[in-house]
């Protein structure tokens, strides 16, 4: 069965005339009559009864007639559907994110991208950077916002967030006075880290920039979350670098102390897979690298 034949049928039942309907669809009266008999012997049923006076629904073509508006409506549906998605405005997008993006960049841009798409549904995971990159590769995310530096020839990344570090210490730590530490102060001083087995891009940048000071660091405690690592900090473990948002956002007992400018930027990008041509994706990553303006 044929949309248009569908669409002849409904301009005959509206019109009860082969004559208007056949000028409404732009058709010649022999070819609206063909689809006609064509559509009647595919059901089997007689839809319209006709001679040369008049045209009328037969019972089975009243029943019918309710039936090919639903079909037609949905047939329409569908295809406005697709090309929504099609232009990257509908279906459903997997999103992870690294806790310490939790506060202000993912919000923000959920938001507005909710605004502009509202039919477009958004699953949000909080997952560590190393776990994102596994969840790009086999498809089981579509798009990450890690935490940098990331490297990986399968993955494109896009830095949508810059922030300074600082360093914390606990509130009676000899150095907490200081208004501004210079790495090099920091060369006999315990550090609680965020691991390398969960963010291995920044941890190595942490051990590059203690050795670029002059020292490696000693590190008492390694943790997966940013945020166990000021509590640690708080409680007297040892002292912690850090992006500022995240120490900023927290209450513990902790003193927060800029590092010079010339260490460098914490930064957050958002990651894709390579081969991810997604249309949806597309428009997540245009607004999330305009929205977020680097600083």
């Amino acid at each position: 069965m044929e949309l248009k034949h569908l669409h002849s049928f409904v301009a005959v039942a509206e019109q009860l005339s082969f004559i208007r309907a056949a000028n409404r669809l732009h058709l010649s009266q022999p070819a609206l009559s063909s689809q006609i008999h064509s559509l009647e012997e595919e059901l089997g049923v007689q839809l319209l009864f006709r001679n040369r006076r008049i045209v009328q629904l037969t019972d089975a073509g009243k029943v019918f007639l309710s039936e090919a508006y639903a079909v037609l409506q949905r047939a329409d549906e569908a295809a406005e559907r697709a090309r929504k998605a099609a232009k990257g405005q509908l279906g459903k997008l997997s999103i992870g994110f690294v806790s310490s993006a939790a506060l202000e960049i993912v919000p923000d841009i959920v938001v507005a991208f909710r605004k502009k798409y509202p039919e477009v549904i958004l699953d949000l995971r909080n997952i560590r950077t190393t776990d994102q990159i596994e969840g790009l590769l086999n498809k089981s995310i579509d798009i990450g916002f890690v935490r940098m530096p990331l490297e990986h020839d399968q993955l494109k990344t896009t830095v949508i967030h810059r922030e300074p570090f600082v360093v914390i210490f606990p509130e009676e730590h000899p150095l907490a006075h200081i208004k501004q530490v210079k790495l090099s102060k920091l060369r006999n001083e315990r550090f609680v880290l965020y691991g390398r087995r969960w963010a291995p891009g920044f941890f190595d940048h942490l051990m590059q920039m203690c050795n670029t000071a002059g020292f490696s660091p000693d590190i008492v405690q390694e943790t997966g979350e940013m945020y166990t690592a000021i509590s640690l900090v708080g409680a007297g473990a040892g002292i912690a670098i850090l992006p500022k948002s995240v120490v900023l956002a927290q209450s513990c007992k902790v003193v927060v102390r800029p590092l010079p400018y010339s260490v460098g930027d914490s930064e957050i990008a958002i990651a894709v897979a390579r081969d991810n041509r997604s249309s949806l994706v597309e428009s997540l990553v245009s607004l999330a690298t305009s929205f977020h303006k680097h600083g």
